[in-house]
């Protein structure tokens, strides 16, 4: 049976965009609206519903319905709104754009918007600065005119986002680049990576920190109690990305704290570490464990095991098992090296799933470290 397509949504700038311009149509009593056709920032357009329009004196309130499509996304089905007025003096082109209650604001140095600033980037800003003249041109109404946008219990929502650590305060954020939901799309992670690297070098972090999930970042903070929250980010299979970054940033030290699986994957070279993408090479480690040590009946049980997890048993329960540690974190940080070029130090946290520290090792800036048997 063939695979069914994974279907697009639309981001929160957009929604606010179409709520903006069904507003201004409301306000010309070109009412109900039920859907409304919007411009996008890199081009083309997008037809969105309308859940609804209410106008009120002077203003218009249009809540839409936030649709993520396939895309795994907190702020799915979140409803936006987007209140409109026309002013009654002042330029007549000017549109005034605001955050009201449920969208965030900008408290740190560091994001595309100012301290004091409400969390709707700049794209999405230009993308309902757009559509509000749009309908303003298809009905012949002037400005000024007063947008505020809103989110339904956005405040609650933020505090499942990155928000709180960029220090976007109060809600979550209006976004979107391309004002659509591609779903699956890693670029929105290695964009949220970008930020908090931006927000944590602004602050005058110098040594960076990165987790694969919040149970290692969790991990690495018991270890290093004194580092900033701003310094922790989480940056998942993003392997090569991170790093590149972190170096073309100008940190002064990367430390990476991980579990055993996506260490092995480092070790053996893989930019990325999703299971989707990439598989551990289990004859390969296991050749080199027994390069190291291992006898052979053991190392059988290594490249016959199913998981990181029953290979990291063996390796625990064998007399070579700190050797072998070792140099796996060794070739892990001769990857890392491989990726960041010769700057800046780089340390590595490999941790058990209770917290225990399996290994740590470092690897100094210019330094080099002989590769390993994985």
């Amino acid at each position: 049976m063939a695979r069914k397509p994974l279907r697009y949504g639309f981001t929160t700038g957009s929604a606010a965009a179409a709520g903006a311009k069904a507003g201004i149509l409301c306000l010309a009593g070109r009412g109900p609206v039920r859907k409304i056709d919007i411009p996008l920032p890199m081009g083309g357009r997008l037809t969105i519903p309308i859940a609804e329009a209410v106008v009120d004196g002077t203003g218009c309130v249009v809540t839409v319905v936030k649709d993520g499509g396939d895309d795994p996304d907190v702020t799915h089905r979140i409803r936006i709104k987007s209140i409109v007025g026309l002013l009654p003096e002042g330029d007549p082109s000017q549109i005034t754009i605001l955050g009201g209650e449920g969208v965030g604001m900008v408290t740190r140095r560091g994001l595309s918007l100012p301290v004091g600033e409400s969390a709707i980037n700049p794209v999405p800003r230009q993308q309902i600065r757009d559509a509000v003249s749009e309908g303003l041109k298809e009905t012949g109404l002037s400005g000024p005119v007063s947008v505020t946008i809103e989110a339904v219990n956005g405040e609650r929502i933020a505090q499942k986002t990155l928000n709180p650590r960029l220090g976007i305060v109060g809600g979550i954020s209006i976004l979107g680049t391309r004002g659509t939901v591609k779903p699956f799309s890693n670029k929105a992670y290695t964009d949220t990576i970008t930020v908090s690297m931006d927000v944590a070098k602004v602050a005058g972090v110098s040594t960076i920190a990165l987790t694969t999930g919040g149970r290692s970042e969790r991990f690495l903070k018991e270890k290093i109690p004194t580092l900033p929250d701003v310094a922790f980010v989480q940056v998942a299979d993003f392997f090569s990305f991170s790093v590149k970054q972190a170096a073309a940033k100008g940190f002064a030290d990367i430390l990476y704290a991980c579990f055993f699986g996506k260490l092995v994957k480092m070790a053996q070279g893989h930019p990325y570490t999703h299971a989707r993408k990439c598989e551990i090479d289990f004859d390969l480690f296991a050749h080199g464990c027994w390069s190291l040590g291992m006898k052979p009946e053991r190392t059988e049980n290594v490249a016959r095991a199913n998981t990181a997890r029953e290979a990291l048993g063996i390796i625990l329960d064998d007399p070579h098992g700190e050797r072998i540690m070792d140099d796996l974190v060794n070739r892990a940080l001769v990857s890392a090296r491989g990726f960041t070029g010769p700057l800046p130090d780089i340390t590595y946290y490999l941790f058990d799933f209770g917290g225990g520290l399996l290994a740590s090792k470092s690897l100094k800036g210019s330094g080099a470290l002989n590769h390993s048997a994985f």
